[in-house]
């Protein structure tokens, strides 16, 4: 198993790329730590991990002393830490017709938790002097035309967070990573998509396809796993080919 000893903390657990990506962690043999805002949410993904839950904590994110406190409760090496925590985002409005507060909102909470939860994992691992960062964007960093709001530069700030801290943490071994997939239509059953409502969207892909919150979990996985150790600074590239690198 590719985390097998490992332990990792999953910000945003309640969520669906959080509770997929805890669920992965735990299927590769970590012991996870869930943290999140809705217990009923958490407590559905602990069901399905068992006895690989370390804890479940309901917590802020946007909360400093919420997530320092978190981190240092948990005993002994902290090997993984992987930010699911959901942004407040408007979208399907031209950024001419958009208020300035709308626009902004999106960035700040992505600079605050990733900052956060990112920050307060890192001292911790730069003492054990090992860990693997991860954290989550998406093709709208790179992308245009979709009336993204605010959504697309919250996402390349997340991006520029993960070079800017690799180049400071690497020399404690320590690992920043992004994953950087398409829209995942399996991330919201609840939403009412007409058959061809996602067209827009597969016609500027390679594969024809979105990526499924499975395979960006299974991704995670392997990033925060010895397999990738040399990689850190990276953006790994989900979106289907809707973004050549």
């Amino acid at each position: 198993m590719l985390l097998e000893n490992k332990v990792a903390i999953v910000y945003g657990a309640g969520g669906a790329m959080g509770g997929a990506v805890a669920r992965a962690f735990a299927a590769e043999g970590a012991t996870v730590h869930l943290a999140g805002r809705t217990l009923a949410n958490l407590e559905k993904v602990a069901a399905d991990i068992g006895t690989a839950v370390g804890s479940v904590t309901v917590l802020d994110a946007y909360d400093v002393q919420a997530v320092n406190d978190h981190v240092a409760s948990i005993e002994g090496p902290i090997d993984v830490v992987f930010n699911g925590v959901s942004i407040r985002v408007k979208q399907d409005i031209p950024l001419v017709d958009m208020d300035v507060e709308d626009f902004v909102r999106p960035v700040q909470d992505a600079a605050r938790t990733n900052f956060v939860t990112s920050t307060a994992v890192a001292r911790r691992m730069i003492a054990q002097r090992s860990g693997v960062i991860i954290l989550l964007s998406s093709s709208a960093a790179r992308e245009s035309g979709f009336e993204m709001g605010g959504f697309s530069l919250a996402c390349a700030s997340i991006e520029c967070l993960t070079r800017s801290m690799a180049g400071e943490v690497g020399k404690y071994g320590v690992r920043v990573v992004a994953l950087r997939p398409n829209f995942t239509p399996d991330t919201h059953p609840e939403w009412d998509i007409p058959e061809d409502g996602l067209d827009h969207l597969l016609e500027r892909t390679a594969l024809g396809r979105l990526p499924r919150k499975a395979e960006v979990a299974r991704t995670a996985a392997f990033a925060a796993s010895d397999h990738a150790g040399p990689m850190t600074g990276a953006v790994l590239n989900l979106s289907c080919g809707s973004i050549v690198d």
